[in-house]
């Protein structure tokens, strides 16, 4: 199939879209990619990108043509309305430099739901039906993650979102729990379908890679947290359940970065935690399972709110491949998703006290109960979420 993937993130942004069209293209598929001049996480465009770089280029013979747009910066509300707009505008302008014809336009939506209106404009010119991957809820994200409560701009993102949903001929959700909202919003549900995010098939289960052994201290027990260390994730909740069992061996190691890093630090300098954390930087994703083949455990946490409740976080696929026990300090989809693996253990968002019982829940068990949760969850992800099931699945859904 020719298929032309609209997305305001592609590499060497590190995002899940970016294996599954190498994938794709591996499987016999012709990509062409509409994408931005990749910014996402600095304050600055990435080394080689910026308003006067090319606006073309080949990756992995996949011809990428990139938009201008403004860069993200500090992140804040304004910037990031800047960002969204400018690449909407600028990536619909661009969609009439693309050369060739398609069969399927497959639109991956993390947020901004702005990433529809170049999606709209290719569709008119192509002739092609338009596939669009629902990873957020809009316009509930912008009050959940945005804090946005004025009416008029909720109804305008409201009515934006129904007009590009509109548009699409299926919109794919990545959690079941997106169903519901996206029925309210007035889409039929024969136009809604379940489809997860893949999982790289570098992450797997390792034995312990030696070369990875001095970044962890064996009298400890290890937890990983990896990922964006932001106001979403609610580290505040993860130094106050440590602080609730500081007497403990225990150790946060940390690989990411973000806008709340700081903060966290200063935090946990403030309750005298320094021995409790371990903060590695980022690294990249290829690097994580063997980092997390130190770990006795491996944590995840978001904000108590509607939308984190409805949503999967991506990394418990990764980790749920990796075949380690998994903390989850979350609510909704993806608790149940650790529940019903039997993979780890779970606490409500945002209580401390409930989290730091199970951290403590988990160390009490013995190895071989730890390795059979690890197992458990290898197992459940290669029944839901393997890799090749979904591409076959993805290929069937453009070809029907």
């Amino acid at each position: 199939m020719k298929i032309l993937l609209i997305s305001q993130y592609f590499y060497p942004e590190n995002f899940k879209i970016n294996d599954l069209i190498f994938s794709l293209k591996e499987r016999g598929h012709q990509i062409t990619v509409l994408t931005g001049k990749p910014n996402y996480s600095k304050t600055h465009f990435f080394e080689g990108y910026g308003w006067k770089s090319d606006d073309f280029e080949i990756l992995n013979e996949i011809p990428v043509y990139r938009a201008n747009l403004f860069s993200r910066r500090n992140g804040g509300a304004l910037r990031l309305f800047i960002n969204y707009f400018s690449f909407a505008i600028l990536a619909s302008v661009k969609v009439r430099k693309i050369k060739g014809s398609f069969d399927a336009i497959f639109v991956y939506e993390p947020s901004p739901i702005t990433v529809g209106i170049p999606a709209i404009f290719a569709k008119k010119r192509f002739k092609a039906p338009i596939y669009f991957w629902a990873q957020d809820l809009w316009p509930e994200s912008l009050v959940a993650a945005g804090g946005v409560k004025n009416k008029f701009i909720l109804e305008f993102f409201n009515s934006l979102t129904k007009w590009i949903y509109n548009h699409s001929i299926k919109v794919l959700i990545q959690s079941n729990g997106f169903r519901d909202y996206i029925l309210d919003q007035g889409i039929p549900n024969d136009k809604i379908l379940f489809y997860p995010n893949p999982t790289e098939d570098f992450y797997k289960p390792l034995q312990e890679v030696k070369e990875y052994q001095e970044f962890f201290e064996k009298e400890n027990f290890n937890i990983i947290f990896a990922g964006n260390i932001g106001e979403a994730q609610s580290f505040i909740t993860i130094i106050e359940a440590i602080n609730n069992i500081k007497e403990l061996p225990i150790k946060v190691n940390v690989l990411g970065d973000g806008r709340y890093k700081e903060t966290a630090i200063g935090l946990i300098k403030d309750k005298g935690l320094e021995s409790h954390f371990n903060f590695l930087g980022s690294f990249p994703p290829t690097e994580m399972p063997k980092f997390f083949s130190h770990a006795d455990a491996l944590l995840v946490s978001l904000k108590k709110d509607k939308i984190f409740s409805l949503t999967i976080p991506a990394k418990v696929q990764s980790y749920l491949a990796c075949g380690k026990p998994i903390i989850a300090s979350i609510d909704g989809e993806g608790a149940k998703i650790v529940s019903d693996a039997k993979c780890g253990v779970t606490s409500p968002a945002e209580d401390s006290i409930a989290l730091s019982n199970i951290i403590k829940e988990l160390m009490a068990l013995n190895k071989s109960t730890l390795n059979q949760m690890g197992n458990n969850g290898r197992a459940y992800y290669e029944k839901e979420f393997d890799r090749d099931y979904l591409l076959e699945k993805l290929e069937v859904i453009f070809n029907s």
